[in-house]
């Protein structure tokens, strides 16, 4: 009995096909070489002139897009030349919206820094009208009314969404409320702090300001963001999972809590952290509503507290003698600001992360 094996490709055999694989394609380091050509050139046409970052930025690009679309078509042809090319255009379109994001950070962190120390998150400004001080109260009144305003928005904003999709889907009423939820949506936030104050100035009087009225004016600009969040979440929940559970005799209720909720949990959660990261450095309605002090205040529903992005705009408007001490502590807040809404976006991941369905993880 005799046995056939096929026969084993020889080197050549490989080494043909290896080449002709990688034909007509650049070499990876080509697109490297190509931006440095391009830079130099660039400074060559900008430095003369006067040197400038935008100028050189925008000759690189266009000197880039020129050369590897030339290069590229006399290689590789045009049908790759064109796909390198939108390539090059989406990088770019990215590395362009990075910039203003970079440069706010470091401009923050440079000028932030001075005053990142111990005795900013220990010491109020009590008693102080120049150097020294810390935004400890500020850092307090920011979590507390931010907390208050989310534990308001949040199930008012579920569960409106539930009775869009679950149970209000095509009726004139849900038609209405998705209208006014748009609406919404796009309200400057001077707004909300406007309409907060004349309920209270009507209520109580116009000497009111309290923290509640601060969370409530944040609550009016977070609701609509959490209504639209969970909305499209719960858009995505397949209705084949609503139908097994009817099926097994779940009630309606229990499967919106047990199953559609509990699928869409993930991305709920990150839609709560965007219309927390929205209010967190709203600044006009809290200047209308809770006012300014140089304590803490603990109680939300008895006296004037102070959040980071108020006490960030007093230190500028009125920095003391000398003003520098009040210029820092106004970019330290900023820069806490910013740290606190980050910790909140990697806190909003963990639960994401927790709750997500085991099939997702």
């Amino acid at each position: 009995m005799t046995t056939t094996t096929d026969p084993q490709p020889s080197r050549d055999t490989l080494a043909a096909l290896d080449t002709s694989l990688t034909a007509g394609k650049l070499p990876r380091w080509v697109p490297g070489v190509l931006v440095l050509v391009a830079v130099a050139l660039g400074a060559a046409l900008t430095v003369p002139g006067g040197f400038s970052w935008g100028s050189l930025a925008v000759v690189s690009a266009l000197a880039y897009l020129v050369l590897i679309v030339s290069v590229s078509r006399a290689k590789e042809g045009a049908r790759k030349a064109k796909d390198r090319l939108v390539t090059s255009l989406v990088t770019m379109a990215f590395l362009l919206a990075m910039v203003p994001l970079v440069s706010v950070v470091q401009t923050v962190v440079s000028r932030g820094i001075a005053r990142f120390d111990p005795t900013f998150f220990t010491w109020t400004m009590t008693g102080v009208v120049g150097e020294g001080g810390g935004g400890l109260h500020a850092i307090w009144g920011t979590i507390l009314i931010t907390l208050f305003a989310t534990l308001i928005s949040v199930p008012v904003g579920v569960l409106c969404a539930v009775y869009l999709i679950e149970y209000g889907a095509g009726s004139k009423l849900a038609k209405a409320i998705t209208f006014l939820v748009d609406v919404m949506t796009g309200i400057p936030s001077i707004v909300a702090g406007l309409f907060i104050a004349a309920v209270f100035v009507l209520l109580v009087g116009p000497e009111m300001r309290i923290g509640l009225m601060g969370a409530l004016a944040l609550s009016v600009l977070m609701i609509p963001v959490v209504v639209r969040a969970t909305e499209e979440m719960l858009k995505l929940v397949p209705n084949d999972l609503r139908e097994a559970a009817y099926a097994l005799g779940v009630p309606k209720w229990r499967t919106i809590v047990k199953v559609v909720l509990r699928t869409s949990v993930s991305g709920i959660a990150t839609g709560v952290t965007l219309a927390v990261a929205r209010v967190a450095g709203e600044t006009a309605p809290l200047l209308l509503t809770i006012g300014y002090i140089t304590g803490t205040n603990f109680n939300v529903l008895e006296g004037r507290m102070t959040t980071l992005p108020t006490f960030a705009y007093f230190s500028y408007q009125n920095p003391g003698i000398p003003a520098q001490a009040g210029y820092d502590r106004a970019w330290t807040a900023a820069m806490v600001l910013i740290i606190l809404v980050m910790l909140l976006n990697l806190v909003a991941r963990m639960i994401s992360r927790y709750f997500a369905p085991k099939g997702s993880r």
